[in-house]
């Protein structure tokens, strides 16, 4: 089916629509006894205004589709799997496991719940929106981030090529064996961050959490400020930080340096000494 426009119907059957080509779908609804899954399967070149899908798989192997006020519910599972150039606007996901192995998905004005949220993906933006799950962007790359409030526990996770900017993250852990990620203007709430990272750089960002930045290489932080909550930051890591404010504790830094107005204890056990050579200075004087 090509260059069809189809309004205000309602679609339960497997594969209802599979392989639509330049199409536009208006106030269509994807729900109904027959459970018929991949409604829109190997669909290319589809505008999808204020539809509801509520089955599961609808949009797997599809290309070049745009959807605004959309609702994808509850019901429609792994709505968004190896999928290519995917534009959402203004759109609701209650789904799990939203976006797998795509690559081009654009979210501007979403709100998103999504548990395992774009899984071994690239070229993820997002902008303008919120979104929770846990788990989010494992082994994606590619990933740019614009005012966005995260709610995820163990999020990028083996990520690579990250921009994150006026973001605001509440999460458990978040970067671990991340590459190449900068952080700009971003409130980052959550324990453990960064462990294991390679290129992480964090510009401006307000820090809270225990044990941040462990085992980090190439570890950046400029003009950051630590909440009282974090203590034992940067253990065997190689950091240059510059820190405004008070800073807990600092444990065991391998490499670098760490400048900071105020740090309440730095610790330095005998047996983590060996080839540590990081600088930690308070104010103006070397500790």
């Amino acid at each position: 089916m090509q260059d069809a426009t189809l309004q205000n119907i309602t679609l339960d059957a497997e594969r209802a629509l599979y392989g639509l080509t330049g199409a536009t779908l208006s106030h269509c609804t994807f729900d109904g006894p027959a459970d018929g899954e991949s409604a829109l399967k190997e669909g290319r070149e589809l505008t999808l205004d204020h539809c509801v899908f509520r089955l599961r798989y609808p949009l797997w192997h599809v290309s070049d589709a745009l959807l605004m006020d959309c609702l994808l519910a509850h019901g429609c599972r792994a709505a968004m799997w190896y999928c290519h150039r995917i534009n959402l606007r203004g759109c609701i996901l209650e789904e799990d496991k939203a976006v797998r192995e795509s690559h081009g998905v654009t979210l501007d004005g979403c709100s998103v719940s999504s548990e395992e949220f774009g899984w071994k993906s690239s070229h993820i933006t997002i902008c303008d929106s919120t979104l929770s799950g846990n788990y989010a962007f494992l082994d994606s790359r590619d990933l740019t981030l614009s005012n966005v409030d995260l709610d995820s526990k163990y999020c990028f996770q083996y990520t690579e090529n990250v921009k994150l900017d006026f973001c605001t993250l509440h999460v458990k852990d978040a970067f671990w064996h991340a590459r190449n990620v900068t952080v700009t203007d971003t409130v980052l709430d959550g324990e453990y961050l960064g462990w294991y990272s390679d290129g992480l750089t964090l510009i401006n960002c307000v820090i809270s959490g225990t044990q941040p930045f462990a085992y980090c290489k190439n570890l950046t932080l400029v003009d950051c400020r630590m909440e009282p909550s974090c203590d034992l930051a940067f253990e065997r890591s190689e950091v240059n930080a510059s820190l405004r404010g008070a800073v807990t504790s600092v444990k065991n830094p391998l490499h670098g340096s760490i400048r900071a107005d105020s740090i309440g204890e730095v610790i330095r056990d005998e047996q983590a000494e060996s080839g540590s050579d990081c600088t930690v200075t308070v104010g103006s004087a070397v500790q």
